[in-house]
């Protein structure tokens, strides 16, 4: 079944890849218009798998990250309605020279051919993945969790007719219907037909593609997301922002797992930070450093209730839920030693007025967003004006921090001359 569908996305990949810009936009206004005009039954499915996920055990956080709703649905159809505005990268020129024989060099951006994407929990994914994919010319082979069968078969639906409708080939969107793990395993060999695998789940998923795959994988989206308060911050503008990176959303992988504060400022600053965020629900893991500056006077001697002794293994847990890591260092040698320590690449910030601690921190965390004056939730597709993302890259090569159009596309080389040959 899925060297067929290896094939079939092949051909619809040389297809696609021939595609006008207008006719490519077309089809993202056509898909956008119609999530909504299909509401109704996308929405019906999704309450079935929602309620299979409760009765399941599924967490808190996986079940907010399966719920689709129609305020959910709206903003999906605006990331793509945000993707028709933005440039089609597909055919830029860039880098052109001459040489001195007279030769024409450039490069121009061409679509990476078939991609695959395995993911967990999140319908969206599957939207912003085949929105990227369409308006780059790349075909997509899609392999959602079980969780999340009913809906993704729906959306699937929805995205593959209106690539019909608008002269399309609906084979640019595929997806496994069949949620037999094996099936994994038979993709990680199709070397033949994709070119690039991107997992999108939990650490062990992470770990089995990069064993077993035969194909190029990309990998990110584990978020264990660092804020550092210096002294020189701004206390109540500093609480705000650790409010909405802990709070706006927790379950997903740019909430902030761990404030470090800088010692000289902990005894005005945690308890503000401790008093704001467990208005919201939100309980502490607070290291020893920490909890001399966390016993409110008040309380003679005693620890709010929302506050416990961090664990071992609590710095390096991505948490995707209202727990929040705390500790006191002694200044940003010690926080950056820390965040070497304990992040995993994604999106680490720095709350700050001096501009030597933040061109430090700038050069110094090797994430592949650092923030300064910011919340970590910021580190999103749309939010950065990229219309949305397939995936958060934490690696290295080919593309770092949210991909979207541009991180889609390699490039070949363009050699024109006047019958030139090599002396």
């Amino acid at each position: 079944m899925l060297v067929t569908m290896g094939k079939q996305a092949r051909s619809a990949a040389k297809a696609l890849s021939r595609a006008s810009t207008g006719q490519k936009n077309a089809a993202l206004l056509s898909l956008a218009d119609r999530l909504i005009s299909s509401s109704d039954a996308i929405l019906a499915a999704n309450r079935q798998d929602v309620a299979e996920a409760e009765t399941n055990g599924l967490s808190a956080a996986m079940i907010d990250r399966l719920t689709l709703n129609i305020p959910r649905l709206e903003g999906i159809a605006e990331d793509l309605r945000k993707v028709i505005e933005l440039p089609d990268p597909v055919g830029e020129i860039f880098e052109p020279l001459t040489l001195p024989n007279g030769l024409r060099v450039h490069k121009q951006r061409v679509p990476l051919g078939v991609l695959a994407v395995i993911y967990e929990a999140r319908p969206n994914v599957t939207l912003d993945v085949a929105g990227l994919a369409l308006k780059t010319g790349n075909a997509v082979i899609l392999r959602g969790g079980s969780e999340t069968l009913r809906t993704n078969r729906e959306l699937v639906a929805v995205i593959r007719g209106v690539l019909q409708e608008c002269g399309l080939p609906e084979d640019a969107v595929q997806f496994i219907d069949d949620p037999d793990r094996a099936r994994v395993m038979e993709l990680l060999q199709m070397y033949e037909y994709i070119d690039m695998l991107i997992p999108r789940g939990g650490a062990a998923l992470h770990q089995f593609c990069r064993e077993n795959s035969r194909i190029p994988v990309i990998t990110g989206g584990i978020g264990i997301c660092h804020l550092f308060v210096d002294q020189s911050a701004d206390f109540e503008a500093a609480v705000k922002v650790i409010y909405n990176a802990k709070t706006q959303r927790p379950t997903v992988c740019n909430a902030l797992d761990t404030v470090l504060v800088h010692r000289s400022v902990a005894a005005d600053i945690l308890p503000q930070v401790v008093a704001r965020l467990e208005e919201a629900g939100v309980s502490f893991r607070a290291d020893e450093s920490a909890m001399p500056y966390l016993i409110p006077d008040h309380l003679g001697g005693t620890l709010p209730a929302s506050v416990t002794t961090a664990g071992p293994e609590d710095f390096d847990t991505e948490w995707l839920s209202l727990v929040l890591g705390l500790k006191v260092v002694d200044g940003i040698d010690q926080a950056i030693e820390h965040i070497a320590a304990h992040s995993t690449q994604h999106s680490d910030g720095i709350l700050t007025h001096d501009d030597a601690n933040a061109r430090r921190f700038i050069a110094e965390v090797d994430s592949s967003a650092v923030y300064v004056n910011a919340s970590t939730r910021f580190t999103d597709g749309s939010q950065l004006g990229l219309g949305a993302e397939v995936a958060i890259s934490t690696q290295r090569l080919h593309a770092r921090g949210p991909m979207a159009l541009r991180e889609l596309t390699t490039y070949k080389w363009v050699v024109q001359g006047d019958y030139t040959v090599r002396q």
